[in-house]
């Protein structure tokens, strides 16, 4: 693992996040079908959802009220990773605004793979199983987010690897 001291956020694009998991949105470039007496458009297989402990794992649907961030640049100490199960955060605002921040790695982070965006209104992200990121993080306002993540209330479905030094996270407009 090498060392990063500062990472500009970018804003997220579907290509740009393909490593690290799906970007989720109701994008009209993409397939869909019309539902519900055409009311609706409906967008199928978004994202992934892996389970890969299925014999004691089962489909959490939570919510996280996530605080906005206090001050910028953020201080990341740490990033976490769930081995096996996809993490799907999906926001429930239209004012939507925060950080996915991302890296790829085996037992520990891979820095060189570190890589931190920004979404905003009607997008939502998936994290592949093992893939490290930091926690959820708002930008201006408060958010909640529905969240989908397989679990069975063991210390293996969230690992945490902490930092010697911080590592600097700017939002996209700073």
């Amino acid at each position: 693992m090498s060392e990063k001291s500062a990472i500009q956020a970018v804003p997220i694009t579907r290509e740009a996040y393909a490593p690290y998991g799906s970007l989720i949105s109701a994008d009209d470039s993409l397939p869909f079908r019309y539902a519900n007496m055409r009311t609706a458009k409906r967008f199928d297989h978004l994202a992934e959802v892996v389970n890969l402990r299925s014999e004691t794992a089962r489909l959490n649907l939570c919510v996280f009220s996530c605080s906005p961030l206090a001050e910028a640049p953020l201080q990341m100490k740490l990033l976490e990773k769930h081995q096996y199960s996809t993490q799907v955060f999906l926001p429930m605002t239209n004012k939507a605004r925060f950080l996915v921040i991302v890296c790829l790695g085996g037992d520990e982070p891979d820095l060189n793979t570190l890589s931190c965006f920004e979404a905003t209104n009607g997008q939502g992200i998936s994290y592949r199983p093992g893939v490290w990121h930091y926690p959820m993080t708002a930008i201006g306002e408060p958010i909640d987010f529905a969240c989908l993540v397989c679990e069975d209330g063991s210390k293996e479905d969230c690992e945490v690897h902490t930092f010697k030094s911080p590592i600097e996270i700017f939002p996209a407009d700073l």
